[in-house]
């Protein structure tokens, strides 16, 4: 009986240890197991596991570190896409974070999506109020959107960042070609829309688009999605945000309707 009662204390006592050496990293036994270790960041919204595993952060977007010449990637930094990856080191790299997936929890290119943890703060928040991102709301994965939308919109009321960019003027749908991974407004006049179950398209002059997706539609207008022709076509906008190049068009995509005005 006593031997059994020695055996209970030291079992006790090694459990006590392990859950005080835990915690010293900041590990507790329920949040251990849902824990990764990140190895490598790779820019600012993508990380490398321990596993190998890569991580692309869910709802936002940083500059681009490289582009594609040719058949190869070279290295070719949008503007703010150092300091966003140098943020994105400093609060991930070689340390444990918890991942939260939404509805998919892979993309196409088989890397794993999700919202990112350090402790209590949400790396994808951090990366969007320093503005060293934008929001980049993808159906079906918007189940912190509006936290996200709340974290850009104070970086551009204070400037911050990318944010910077969008004081410098207005350019125009021709300009946006020669700013592409820059935050511009851009003035436009829209000939054409398109709508789908996905999202609305308003096509300007100069090949340059304006994408908004559908789950972001609720918070525009309502006749953006009952008549876009009606409501666009023939008129000029101006809108902000990421200008991109996606397929043989440039485009900015608009997730909350400060980015668009009707002039």
């Amino acid at each position: 009986m006593k031997k059994s009662v020695k055996k209970t204390s030291l079992a006790a006592l090694l459990l006590i240890s392990a859950v005080l050496l835990l915690s010293r990293f900041g590990i507790t036994p329920q949040n251990h197991r849902n824990q990764v270790y990140v190895s490598r960041v790779i820019d600012g919204d993508t990380i490398e596991l321990s596993s190998g595993e890569k991580v692309r952060y869910i709802g936002i977007d940083t500059p681009e570190t490289r582009e594609k010449k040719g058949l190869e990637w070279v290295y070719a930094p949008r503007p703010y896409a150092k300091e966003a990856k140098d943020l994105n080191v400093r609060l991930v790299q070689g340390r444990r974070v918890r991942l939260e997936f939404d509805a998919q929890r892979r993309d196409k290119y088989s890397r794993l999506l999700a919202y990112v943890y350090v402790g209590d703060k949400m790396v994808n928040v951090e990366l969007l109020k320093a503005g060293y991102a934008m929001i980049y709301t993808y159906p079906p994965n918007v189940k912190h959107t509006e936290e996200l939308l709340a974290a850009q919109k104070l970086a551009r009321q204070e400037g911050k960042g990318l944010w910077r960019q969008a004081a410098s003027g207005v350019i125009s749908s021709y300009e946006a070609r020669h700013n592409v991974g820059s935050i511009r407004i851009v003035e436009a006049e829209v000939y054409d829309t398109f709508i789908s179950d996905k999202v609305l398209i308003l096509n300007c002059g100069n090949n340059f688009k304006v994408a908004i997706f559908m789950n972001n539609l609720e918070y525009f207008p309502k006749e953006f999605s009952r008549s876009p022709d009606s409501y666009f076509k023939g008129k000029t906008i101006r809108v902000c945000g990421v200008i991109k190049k996606y397929k043989s068009a440039y485009e900015i995509i608009a997730n909350d309707p400060s980015q668009l005005e009707v002039l």
